[in-house]
């Protein structure tokens, strides 16, 4: 897949300048004959950052205030020149970078939409077709003649992000700007975000929202003093983040089962977390405690977590997934998402996810677990823990096999044979021909 932004080595500095290197006054300046100032130190913002976007891909940025995010967002659009290195982008760019960029506070909202439009490339007749729809998924009709300068930090994000969405860019970049707008327009934008992914659109956007980074990015990166800590799975990154935000006091070190660094094919599981509290054994087992590696669809299974407590919390989830041998989600929940609020995790126990039938269709699956706090820090995080096998007569497709059955009205005929439950056409028939052999 062709790379959409590619960076390589990229630096940028900015030079700091103390009270020496000014002139108190224009006399001062022309007495000394020598008007060159020379900065006393520069600072890096950003020291060798290299990485590529795929085109289609969701990129998500983050790290604490000052990390050089926005610098690194800035660059990437062109605003900003890099001190040492390349970057390369390949597309038409939107950007959403500061509250009110690109906006004159003087003229309306009208005339900056048109203003806007022409300098993200489009043609006047592109944006008097697309105009409607922009002033509908901003809100703001009621005040689209007043000038911009009397808008609300609020009304400055909807008007631009409406903007920025409805240019059809080929890459998308996106400042903490989100942040200002209130919860239903934050759910707007983040519905339209995932619909310009489904359509291939290269997202990269800078947030601390880390929800939003684990759920809509594909990969990210964590930016630490200009630096690249960790670029990668963004359930990884932002727990990695997470951890290191914490500075959770001395731990004892994790005994060998705790969770390691993982150096393993993707077919293998993947271990990670703080070790404070362990997932000791995880198993897929059936109403008689046995423990299942293939189950037919429709089967009583349960997922069991033997939990080991190291370190006692108030704070904890647990978490399940479940996903198809392609890496599509069947379905995935926690506790918290389930109202169970946590009150105290002292010692070991057990924790039991139960599925009266387990109804997927044929096919390989693995199992994600996990235990965190609610903000997303992992105690102990396996991915691919379990790995199972589902058989079926049933030769459909997909994942899922709801409880059904099929009804026909009017002129709509089947021979007996094909209904016979759970066996396809083909075979029914041969088993009806057969019979009447005998």
């Amino acid at each position: 897949m062709s790379a959409a932004i590619s960076l390589q080595n990229v630096s940028k500095s900015y030079r700091l300048w103390g009270r020496g290197s000014q002139f108190a006054t224009l006399k001062s300046a022309l007495l000394k004959r020598d008007v060159k100032l020379a900065p006393e130190a520069s600072i890096e913002a950003l020291r060798d950052v290299s990485f590529a976007v795929d085109a289609g891909e969701a990129f998500g940025i983050i790290g604490r205030n000052g990390s050089g995010k926005s610098t690194l967002l800035k660059i990437i659009t062109g605003i900003l020149k890099p001190t040492r290195g390349t970057v390369a982008v390949t597309g038409r760019i939107a950007a959403l970078i500061e509250l009110g960029a690109g906006f004159h506070p003087e003229i309306t909202g009208r005339e900056n939409i048109v203003i806007n439009g022409i300098m993200l490339g489009l043609t006047r007749r592109e944006i008097e077709q697309r105009f409607d729809s922009i002033v509908e998924f901003s809100g703001i009709g009621p005040f689209l003649d007043q000038p911009v300068k009397t808008y609300s930090s609020g009304m400055y994000v909807r008007l631009g992000f409406a903007v920025a969405v409805h240019v059809d860019p080929d890459v998308l970049l996106i400042d903490e700007v989100l942040a200002v707008g209130d919860e239903e327009f934050s759910a707007k934008c983040i519905a339209k975000i995932q619909e310009m992914k489904y359509r291939g659109v290269t997202l990269v956007f800078v947030t601390h929202q880390l929800d939003q980074v684990r759920n809509l990015c594909d990969r990210a990166l964590w930016l630490d003093h200009g630096e690249t800590a960790q670029i990668g799975d963004p359930v990884r990154v932002v727990d990695a983040y997470l951890q290191q935000v914490a500075a959770p006091q001395a731990v004892a070190p994790p005994a060998p089962e705790a969770p390691q660094e993982p150096k393993a094919p993707a077919d293998e599981e993947e271990r990670f977390g703080s070790g404070e509290v362990i997932l000791r054994h995880v198993a897929l087992v059936d109403n008689k405690g046995l423990e299942l590696v293939a189950l037919g669809a429709g089967s009583a299974v349960a997922i069991e977590l033997d939990v080991d407590v190291r370190v006692p919390q108030d704070d904890f989830v647990f978490g399940l997934g479940i996903y198809h041998a392609d890496g599509t989600c069947v379905y995935g929940t926690n506790t918290d998402l389930e109202g169970f609020a946590p009150e105290r995790l002292e010692s070991s126990g057990r924790v039991r996810f139960v599925m009266p039938s387990l109804d997927l269709v044929a096919g390989q699956y693995r199992v994600d677990a996990a235990v965190h706090t609610r903000n997303g820090r992992a105690f102990d995080y396996r991915r691919g823990v379990l790995r199972f096998v589902v058989g079926s007569r049933v030769h459909d497709t997909g994942v899922y096999r709801p409880k059904h059955s099929w009804q026909f009205e009017g002129g709509i005929a089947f021979k007996s044979a094909d209904a016979r439950h759970g066996v396809p056409a083909p075979i029914a028939e041969a088993i009806e021909s057969a019979k009447k052999k005998r």
